[in-house]
């Protein structure tokens, strides 16, 4: 008897919800305030230009793909859509809660939905990673775009706290702005490693690539910003060249 996703309808569902709710961001927008505004009134070293926002229609076109992939009976059976289980329902749920509360300028709790969400992708992620010998639908539609999600979501965390801290006046210990970015921006860089090495995943350094040149762009004038931008998305970019052409390590080593 083949086997089915009993969680298909649920995922379409609420996926179709985050579609509609990011939508009304735009249209309406919610809460009377468009993203670029927010972003324009809590505006700190971390923010990227407004050009890699782009990258959501690449992630939700990809999700997209995932649903139908899902629905499919030659494939919605597979382990590799039957081990994620609730939790994209649960990342579609915090995807909408992350966006209410940010419109809403509800900073701080949207911080709390944002990592919430974070975790969640990190489980799919983890799930994701380990698919033997997986098809090229599930590298398609089922590795690359939690690879892709997950990667934005984790360079949008750091951001999201950045926003938190300049909202609410931190004094950075007696450090400069710009000094604080540089950190972060290399903490990510290192995270974006460490997370990606152990699967020899060349996608998710690559989304820190994008976001990183976008925040050197944003903040041309501000050079340690520019420049550590810069200079990371170089390394990452080399590095996610470096694991596309290295032979995948065998799973048993893992």
């Amino acid at each position: 008897m083949t086997r089915t996703n009993p969680y298909k309808w649920g995922n379409l569902l609420l996926f179709l919800g985050v579609i509609a709710v990011n939508t009304l961001s735009v249209v309406l927008p919610l809460g009377g305030n468009s993203t670029a505004e927010i972003s324009d009134r809590y505006h700190t070293y971390l923010t990227p230009a407004g050009y890699a926002f782009s990258i959501w229609s690449l992630i939700y076109l990809l999700l997209a793909g995932f649903i139908i992939y899902q629905f499919r009976s030659d494939t919605g059976g597979r382990d590799s859509v039957q081990r994620i289980g609730i939790w994209f329902m649960l990342s579609c749920l915090f995807n909408m809660g992350w966006l209410l509360l940010w419109h809403y300028l509800y900073i701080e709790l949207s911080l709390v939905a944002m990592v919430l969400l974070l975790i969640s992708l990190i489980v799919i992620y983890r799930k994701t990673c380990f698919i033997a010998d997986p098809t090229t639908g599930e590298k398609w539609l089922v590795k690359l775009p939690f690879s892709l999600y997950l990667g934005w979501i984790s360079v949008a965390t750091i951001v999201n706290v950045s926003v938190v801290l300049v909202k609410n006046d931190w004094g950075g210990f007696g450090l400069s702005g710009p000094f604080w970015a540089v950190i972060m921006l290399c903490v990510g860089a290192v995270l974006a490693v460490l997370v990606s090495f152990p699967y020899r995943d060349s996608i998710y350094p690559l989304v820190f690539v994008w976001a990183y040149i976008a925040i050197a762009i944003e903040h041309k004038d501000t050079n340690e910003v520019y420049f550590t931008g810069l200079i990371a998305a170089g390394l990452l970019l080399l590095y996610s060249i470096w694991l596309l052409l290295t032979p995948r390590r065998s799973r048993s080593r893992y």
